[in-house]
């Protein structure tokens, strides 16, 4: 790094008469000869009023203009798209979801590239916002900061807190006659009382965390509520830290490094993170060029427990995390115990063990919804790679929370989701059974839908730990249960899980970390030679290129992989 880095954007443009046109255009929006000696910011807002989680974008996005100003940046507004992961789920559009993560990517990479963006400030909200901002910033390698949107505060109804995964389960219930139509529709309109993002330690709120834990975010600014306004107060901080990186010429390679990957996840693994996240820092180290792979997920869940008690598997919200001392309580337990790099760099130029200097020791009295590592709630990770003849190249299973996390039990088989959600709804699964639910990876689905909608309504059922499930899909941060997703190779690739019958054993063993299907290799060996792989579910658009060009999700379903 140089203490003052050249500004690309100044030089570039007062270069000579040759540059009067491209200054032309700045004047066309108000901007004077001086402005010209400024570093120019891109502001990646991500507010939309399609979905909730980014319905309170905009008051941030204003906040950054203004406090980039203040800091004597000129700031460049451009926008983000997103899709509502809870509003798709169970539904076509579900698999536009991790296909949005590469378009947020590409979107900020083509700003800051094709404007020569100084600097970069991404605001996102629901699930893809945050790895796809993230991709894009690594990729485009300006010096870059990430504001999350917040997440959302608890719906309440008859004294409990409800959340977007209250809603889902209610389903399962009502349909199995275990609630009242009363209390269904009550949930249902009570869940999400505002703006913000989902608001367990689902995927949006795992992802900031971790993106805090990575040093790409401010502290104590992943667990914050979009509608109180320490968010706006933090997102002006963002943006002033953010010219101070331009000025020191700090960029996200220089901070997303593999310690810092590693602190990341062993944050994740201690608040009881999403699957998805193992997805997405696959990519997110591709972004960074940076080897990590899935079996440096599961040494690390093997050595940091987990200490936060948050849904969809604990009791607490996000909300009450930030409460009870945020991310940097959590990390500081973690830098004492010798489970974080504390050398690691973040984007104020502190290091991360400075900036956890004045951080207490110990968790505050009177709550219990951080642990102290010598009493964990699981003494390791929750995020297994489990492999075996059914997932050679690894799946993943979120293993806590369950009383046994092992079943053997006779294959149910179904091609979509949707049919297989018809057949929990009409009583046909029962105790004992693992369904299989394929062609939903990254190529066949197309884009890895998630199976919300099924596994709510198998917890809704009361058969969430009797019942296993295991696809080539993926599965919401708000899911848990006898899960296993991102089975690889998926079925659309000829893998194992193409080949199970209707009524061959299989067993999920969290304890072995083994997935395997009983049936012998010979007779695998016959089905294989007689599997034939269907037709592309779509032949043009962004589906279609998605589906011809994403890797396996053993490394992170990316599209520019060799």
């Amino acid at each position: 790094m140089t203490a003052d880095a050249p500004n690309r954007r100044s030089r570039h443009i007062t270069e000579g008469v040759a540059r009067a046109p491209n200054r032309s255009m700045y004047y066309g929006m108000g901007y004077q000869p001086e402005d010209f000696a400024k570093p120019m910011i891109g502001v990646a807002n991500g507010h939309s009023t399609i979905t909730p989680c980014n319905s309170g974008l905009q008051v941030l996005a204003d906040a950054a203009v203004d406090a980039l100003k203040a800091a004597g940046a000129n700031p460049q507004l451009f926008g983000t798209p997103t899709i509502s992961d809870g509003m798709a789920m169970g539904t076509e559009g579900m698999k536009y979801s991790l296909v949005s993560r590469e378009v947020i990517a590409d979107c900020v990479e083509t700003c800051v590239g094709g404007q020569w963006l100084d600097g970069v400030l991404v605001i996102g909200g629901c699930d893809k916002n945050m790895p796809g901002g993230m991709m894009g910033m690594l990729r485009a390698n300006v010096p870059a900061i990430y504001v999350y949107g917040g997440t959302i505060l608890p719906g309440r109804y008859k004294g409990e807190d409800l959340n977007i995964v209250s809603v889902f389960e209610a389903v399962g219930q009502f349909s199995a006659g275990k609630m009242s139509e009363e209390d269904f529709c009550q949930i249902e309109r009570r869940a999400i009382p505002g703006s913000g993002s989902c608001g367990g330690m689902y995927t949006a709120n795992t992802m900031s965390s971790a993106f805090e834990a990575l040093g790409m975010s401010l502290p104590y600014s992943s667990t914050m509520a979009n509608v109180e306004g320490e968010k706006a107060t933090s997102t002006a901080e963002s943006a002033r830290v953010l010219v101070q990186a331009v000025q020191r010429n700090l960029k996200p390679r220089d901070i997303v490094t593999r310690e810092a990957i590693e602190n990341a996840v062993a944050v994740i693994m201690a608040i009881g993170g999403s699957t998805n996240a193992v997805l997405h820092f696959l990519a997110i180290a591709h972004a960074a060029d940076v080897v990590w792979t899935l079996d440096d997920f599961e040494r690390v869940r093997r050595r940091v427990p987990v200490l936060c008690d948050l849904k969809p598997s604990g009791r607490y919200m996000a909300i009450d995390l930030h409460r009870a001392g945020g991310i940097p309580q959590v990390m500081k337990l973690l830098l004492n115990a010798g489970l974080l790099y504390g050398e690691c760099l973040t984007i104020t130029g502190q290091t991360v063990a400075q900036s956890l200097a004045d951080v207490p020791d110990v968790p505050p009295a009177g709550q219990d919804v951080i642990r102290a590592v010598g009493t964990p709630i699981y003494a390791q990770g929750h995020l297994a790679i489990l492999r075996g003849n059914l997932a050679p190249e690894g799946s993943v299973a979120k293993i806590t929370g369950l009383k046994n996390p092992a079943i053997t039990g006779p294959a149910r088989v179904f091609d979509d989701e949707q049919s297989a959600l018809a057949a929990i709804m009409a009583g046909r699964i029962q105790a004992g059974d693992v369904m299989v639910l394929r062609y939903l990876g990254p190529k066949g689905g197309p884009g890895m839908p998630e199976m919300l909608a099924p596994t709510g309504a198998l917890i809704g059922q009361g058969l969430g730990e009797s019942v296993g499930l295991v696809t080539d899909g993926r599965f919401s941060g708000g899911t848990w249960g006898m899960v296993v997703g991102h089975v690889a190779p998926e079925a659309h690739a000829g893998g194992a899980i193409a080949l199970v019958h209707e009524g061959d054993t299989i067993t999920i063993d969290a304890h072995t970390l083994a997935l395997t299907l009983h049936v012998d290799e010979a007779e695998l060996a016959r089905r294989r030679a007689a599997w034939v792989q269907p037709p592309p579910r779509y032949t043009r658009g962004v589906l279609a290129k998605f589906a011809k060009n994403a890797s396996s999700a053993s490394t992170g379903a990316v599209l520019d992989g060799e």
